[in-house]
C-alpha cells in the first residue's frame, strides 16, 4: 500500500453557491498546490463540469474523479463517485429527469456556469441545481451502482443537509459503506454519539466552494495504486 493525498468533495462554478473562480483549471491547480494526488468534482445535482475538470487534471498530472453531491428527497446530501465519465453523465441525466425544474435566479442563487477544459464558457444551466431530487436516501447506493458508482453520506456531522440531521441516524438499510465528516470534526466524540459509524471508512473532505478553502493540508488515503477504481474500492471498504 502507498499513501496518497485526497479531497473527494469539491464544487466548481457550476454549483450556484460555488465561486466563479472555481473553474476546472483553477481548482485543479489549487489542489496540486495543496498536495493532492486525487480529487473528485462533486457539484450539486450535476456532473456536467466533470469532463472539463478531468481534462484539466489529465493535462496537469492530477487524478480527477467524476462525481456529484446529490440532494435526496429528504434534503440530505450524498456524495456519489463514478468509475467512468460515461457512467457519471448517465447518472446526471437520470437525476436531471428526477428533480424539480425551477428556473435559476442568478442574482439570488448565483450563476451556474458550464466550462470547457480551457475554462472557456460553453453555457449556463437554466434550472436551479439547489433543489431536492426525488431519490430517497435508501435508493442512492443501489442507483449509483447501476452506473458504476459508489455513494457515501456527506458531512454527517453538520446540523443541516446531512443524513443524520435529516433522519436522526444513518439507516442500515441505506447500505452505505463509508461516510464523510467535515474538516474540523472531533471524530472520536462524534462516533461515540453515532455508533452506526463504527467500522465504516471515514473520509474528511473540504467541500470547497472557494479556492481558499481548497488550500490546506490534504488528507491521506492508503491505496494499492492511484486509480479511480482503487478509490472507489476504498469507499466500498475493500482496501
Amino acid at each position: 500500500m502507498n499513501t496518497y493525498h485526497y479531497d473527494l468533495h469539491i464544487h466548481s462554478c457550476l454549483s450556484p453557491c460555488g465561486d466563479n473562480d472555481m473553474t476546472p483549471n483553477n481548482l485543479v491547480q489549487m489542489a496540486l498546490l495543496s498536495g493532492c494526488d486525487v480529487i473528485a468534482l462533486t457539484d450539486h445535482n450535476t456532473c456536467r463540469n466533470a469532463p472539463a475538470a478531468m481534462e484539466a487534471g489529465a493535462r496537469n498530472g492530477l487524478l480527477v474523479i467524476p462525481g456529484m453531491e446529490l440532494c435526496t428527497a429528504e434534503e440530505a446530501h450524498v456524495v456519489c463517485l463514478f468509475e467512468t465519465l460515461e457512467g457519471a453523465l448517465e447518472f446526471d441525466h437520470y437525476i436531471y429527469e428526477n428533480m424539480p425544474h425551477v428556473k435559476n435566479r442568478p442574482e439570488i442563487f448565483g450563476e451556474q456556469r458550464l466550462l470547457d477544459g480551457e475554462d472557456a464558457p460553453v453555457g449556463e444551466e437554466e434550472n436551479l441545481l439547489l433543489v431536492s431530487s426525488f431519490v430517497g436516501v435508501d435508493q442512492v447506493v443501489g442507483l449509483a451502482a447501476q452506473y458504476g458508482g459508489v455513494a457515501f453520506p456527506a458531512h454527517v456531522d453538520r446540523d443541516s443537509f446531512s443524513v443524520i440531521a435529516s433522519l436522526g441516524a444513518i439507516p442500515a438499510e441505506a447500505g452505505f459503506t463509508a461516510a464523510e465528516v467535515t474538516r474540523d470534526c472531533d471524530l472520536a466524540s462524534f462516533t461515540q454519539l453515532h455508533p452506526e459509524l463504527g467500522g465504516l471508512p471515514i473520509f474528511r473532505d473540504s467541500d470547497s466552494h472557494y479556492l481558499e478553502t481548497l488550500a490546506g493540508e490534504p488528507w491521506e488515503l492508503p491505496l494499492p495504486e492511484l486509480s479511480i477504481q482503487a478509490v472507489l474500492d476504498a469507499v466500498r471498504g475493500r482496501n
